[in-house]
């Protein structure tokens, strides 16, 4: 699968990405330089605007706008204006924390997780955020959460676990979320490496991008690897599939950990990059804010 390098947005720290059906643009953020950038694939045109804190994700939602995840709670984003407005806070979060992945379900829940900025204390976990409140949901105790991934139908969720090189599983219904178990161990394929942002295709299997791995892997529904894809950059953090027909894997990168020589060996780290994927996604839920 031949991997090109679509926009050179030059990431410190690329997260976050994701097809907005509706508009047909890419939405991704740069963490560490508070960019939240949108990207047009038909036309190349593209831009950031610059968020006032640290930004994890962007998701649109059911009223035309945005609902982001800064470090220090939620925002409404608005495309037309540039506008960020602070929705709320995130009850109980220490001030050392930040926001760092998300994703819908079909029913417009808002999961994510928050983290140590300094990507060491055991602090972050996972939370819902359902019409205007946020409740604690999922693991607790992780250093770097990534996801959480929810599947078309909405009865599995993917809590990963970076440092301890682990994607989790969980049962997923409209009462809420089960008792997370393993779903793989990532450690054991790729040792130098660690999972990041996780998503679901449209044959229920998973995919997640590899920091300090170079690749992203996907994984059957039971948790085996079943295809690894060679990416042009180090520190791959997470993908989405888009376009008309969804099979397009848009994923980003990072370069914050990267000496001049490793930028050398891989000048394109940093970008948004794009490849034809063998199977199709699905468009996620917009988000519902009340």
């Amino acid at each position: 699968m031949p991997v090109s390098a679509v926009l050179a947005a030059d990431c410190l720290l690329g997260e976050g990405v994701l097809w907005d059906a509706s508009r047909a643009v890419v939405w991704f953020v740069d963490i560490k330089r508070r960019r939240l950038w949108h990207f047009d694939p038909a036309t190349g045109s593209n831009r950031f605007a610059d968020a006032p804190e640290q930004i994890g994700w962007a998701i649109p939602a059911d009223n035309g706008l945005l609902l982001c995840g800064l470090k220090d709670g939620l925002y409404t984003f608005a495309p037309e204006t540039d506008t960020f407005t602070k929705l709320c806070t995130v009850p109980g979060e220490p001030a050392s924390n930040r926001l760092n992945d998300a994703c819908t379900d079909p029913w417009g829940r808002v999961w994510f997780g928050s983290m140590d900025d300094a990507e060491s204390a055991a602090s972050g976990r996972f939370y819902v955020f359902d019409r205007g409140e946020v409740r604690p949901a999922g693991p607790a105790g992780i250093a770097i959460t990534n996801g959480p991934a929810v599947n078309a139908a909405g009865d599995r969720i993917y809590f990963t676990d970076t440092i301890a090189q682990k994607i989790m599983v969980a049962d997923l219904s409209p009462a809420g979320v089960g008792e997370a178990r393993l779903f793989a161990d990532t450690a054991a394929l790729f040792p130098a490496a660690y999972p990041d942002g996780p998503v679901v295709d449209a044959e229920d299997h998973v995919w997640t991008g590899l920091y300090h791995g170079s690749t992203v892997a996907r994984f059957s529904p039971d948790g085996k690897l079943v295809a690894a894809v060679p990416m042009p950059a180090r520190d791959i953090t997470k993908l989405a599939f888009g376009g008309a027909d969804l099979k397009t894997g848009y994923v980003t990168s990072a370069t914050k950990n990267m000496t001049q020589q490793d930028m050398a060996q891989m000048p394109q780290a940093g970008s948004l990059f794009a490849f034809d994927a063998p199977v199709a996604g699905f468009v996620q839920p917009l988000a519902r804010l009340g």
